[in-house]
């Protein structure tokens, strides 16, 4: 077992809800404690050999691993069969977070009209933020960094799961989150009017499961 004061990579808070049964088809259904030891042994393995991918932001980086865990992909093409299994409504992913419509397809009607489960995915995609960014986040939020005693590089925020070993769009909503600022939940990272724009392209031709 790794040393907590050693841990490079920590779990945040945000991220803990993933390992909830609430959670829905986002439940990542695995030890916390062991679920971070893995991506820890994987990012000192890949970090100093270009694993480390970047992201939206300077303080965002990409790690990803062969799906160890049960996770079905987050997300599959619309088509024709699908279409009218797509539901809407406005959520919020904390409590001190303004809700906002979404959309998906609910995993079990997917799975009736199909005849069979969603296979599992490939890939997780690990999203990661800096020690500086979470103490921002935290800061805005009037809250503390729960891992702040801990000399660790990247917080988890998120685990995607998908069939892609490669970062996809994330969804046009969470962009206009992010822009609104670190005191509604976001990163406060401007709106970039092309990530945008190939996210709605990715985004109408793709819908999440839940």
């Amino acid at each position: 077992m790794v040393m907590k004061s050693t841990l490079k990579i920590v779990l945040d808070p945000f991220c803990y809800r993933q390992f909830e049964a609430s959670a829905g088809r986002l439940f990542i259904n695995y030890d916390r404690e062991a679920f971070n030891e893995v991506i820890n042994e994987h990012y000192l393995k890949v970090k100093d050999e270009g694993g480390l991918k970047d992201g939206y932001a300077p303080f965002c980086k990409h790690l990803f691993v062969e799906n160890f865990t049960s996770l079905v992909s987050e997300y599959i093409k619309i088509t024709k069969e699908n279409e009218g299994l797509i539901r809407s409504g406005y959520q919020a992913r904390r409590e001190n977070e303004l809700a906002v419509l979404n959309r998906w397809i609910d995993i079990q009607q997917l799975e009736e009209q199909t005849g069979q489960p969603v296979p599992k995915a490939k890939y997780l995609d690990i999203i990661l933020y800096s020690k500086a960014q979470i103490f921002e986040e935290n800061k805005a939020l009037g809250q503390e960094d729960q891992n702040k005693d801990i000399d660790y590089d990247y917080a988890i925020v998120a685990a995607k799961s998908q069939d892609d070993d490669h970062e996809t769009p994330m969804q046009p909503i969470t962009i206009m989150r992010n822009a609104l600022g670190k005191e509604q939940g976001g990163s406060g990272v401007t709106l970039d009017a092309e990530k945008y724009k190939e996210s709605v392209k990715f985004w109408q031709e793709h819908i999440s499961i839940n």
